[in-house]
């Protein structure tokens, strides 16, 4: 059990990495839900609308990401900003 537990943490990366990977994570699901939602918006849901999507998200998780990443300190000074410290 130790050695899996072990092996298990060896896998995770560092918390320094912490913003990266929720940059990752975020845009990779916001920028397909955009791409669902917008794609049906434009072309409507047809047989071509998986293929369409999955296109567009070609494009769209790439610049999400480097938005997120552009945005956050942006969004970490407007919450600060807006929300009582504890």
């Amino acid at each position: 059990m130790t050695e899996l537990s072990s092996t298990r943490s060896r896998r995770k990366l560092r918390p320094a990495a912490t913003p990266y990977v929720f940059a990752f994570y975020m845009s990779a699901i916001m920028a397909l839900l955009m791409c669902f939602v917008i794609t049906a918006a434009n072309a409507g849901v047809d047989a071509q609308y998986l293929h369409n999507v999955l296109n567009a998200y070609q494009l769209a998780m790439p610049v999400a990401f480097v938005c997120v990443l552009m945005v956050r300190p942006v969004v970490l000074r407007l919450v600060a900003l807006t929300v009582h410290p504890h």
